[in-house]
């Protein structure tokens, strides 16, 4: 778009040097046109309006033109404003969580989680069924059946995205669910997998501070510290482990914990 501009700035500045000797022309006396008869004269002299007329045409055309790059330029950089405002947000939250987690604040809730990676019953046909057709299935208004579809999709590794879309349409859909730890678990394990570190982050430390009691709690909170140690963070990586290790004793992620903190 800016070379569009700079492109039509460069037509504007010609243009105007184009009708410069047309205003000096506009003021020249009428003596100017010629010494034929009047009908000559006339007849020079609308020559000379009706060029003057396409001149200022062009002219305005092409300011309109500049006015509509501009209009989107501005349109442009006020998206990428808001764009970044969300990122910086969204890191906010982020730093949040995890700060939250290392110095041993993580939320008091109680709600408590009940199964593992989710009741995990086979999924029921139909919802697999517009998974096959649409990417994510249809929501049905049924949490358990809703869960239930979305595992289903994180078993097959083809369908990795839209695993993680519905996971965040169940997560907005049924906020009292017993299966929101393992909802939130899901996503940051698919977010890390993905590469997608920060984000995973943020949903494991929300099973730790919203769901303390979860069974997805302690191995939830050893992944933030696996991922603190991946960013090169021992500090805070070693705040986590220990965090684990006295919060959640004698559980796999506490056991994991321990390994790592004895390798560092």
């Amino acid at each position: 778009m800016s070379s569009n501009f700079r492109h039509h700035m460069l037509s504007l500045s010609l243009l105007v040097g184009i009708a410069a000797p047309w205003a000096a022309n506009a003021q020249a006396p009428i003596s100017s046109v010629g010494s034929g008869s009047v009908e000559d004269r006339v007849t020079s002299l609308e020559r000379i309006s009706n060029a003057h007329s396409q001149l200022l045409t062009q002219l305005q055309q092409q300011l309109s033109d500049n006015q509509s790059d501009i209009d989107s330029l501005r349109g442009q950089i006020q998206e990428s404003q808001y764009q970044m405002n969300q990122i910086v947000e969204r890191q906010k939250q982020i730093l949040l969580q995890i700060d939250s987690l290392t110095s041993g604040g993580a939320g008091a809730q109680t709600q408590q989680a009940s199964g593992e990676q989710g009741g995990s019953a086979t999924a029921t046909p139909a919802p697999a069924a517009d998974a096959a057709a649409s990417g994510v299935p249809a929501q049905t208004g049924d949490a358990n059946t809703d869960y239930n579809a979305a595992i289903a999709l994180v078993k097959d590794s083809s369908r990795q995205d839209d695993a993680m879309a519905a996971f965040q349409n169940f997560v907005k859909k049924y906020p009292d669910s017993t299966y929101q730890p393992n909802a939130n678990y899901w996503l940051g394990q698919l977010n890390y997998n993905k590469g997608k570190k920060d984000d995973a982050a943020y949903y494991f430390a929300s099973v730790v501070k919203n769901y303390p009691k979860s069974p997805k709690a302690a191995d939830a909170m050893f992944k933030v510290g696996v991922i603190m140690q991946d960013k090169g963070d021992t500090a805070k990586a070693k705040a986590v482990y220990q965090q684990v290790v006295t919060k959640y004793p004698g559980t796999d992620g506490a056991k994991q914990a321990q390994k790592r903190l004895n390798g560092m």
